[in-house]
């Protein structure tokens, strides 16, 4: 028995427009520098966004589409990861700034709460 296969964009079919779509979203960036952070596969259930469910099955599914996240099924859980590798050689540098101008911005907003 093959469990279900989730439908990702081959290398030559990223663009650029579809990834930076995908990355402008908040909640769609913040799964990017969990991900970026851990360098492993996660569980959805691990990255904890303040969405529904619903909402939050729409963000990771306009992610894979645009070839930014790899999505497969353990069991019953849907793990993901970054097409890191796809995204450095595609567009160099872009994965790492985006990352890293959204480790500063929360870093900010989490001084400007306290």
């Amino acid at each position: 028995m093959t469990g279900r296969v989730l439908e990702h964009p081959e290398v030559e079919e990223i663009r650029l427009e579809a990834v930076l779509h995908a990355l402008a979203d908040p909640m769609r960036l913040e799964v990017v520098r969990f991900l970026s952070c851990v360098d492993r596969e996660v569980a959805c259930s691990e990255i904890d966004l303040v969405v529904s469910k619903s909402t939050t099955t729409h963000h990771y599914r306009v992610l894979r589409e645009a070839g930014v996240i790899n999505q497969v099924y353990r069991g019953t859980a849907k793990m993901n990861s970054l097409r890191r590798a796809d995204l450095d050689a595609l567009f160099p540098g872009l994965l790492d700034s985006v990352v890293a101008a959204a480790v500063r911005e929360a870093e900010q907003a989490d001084q400007a709460s306290v």
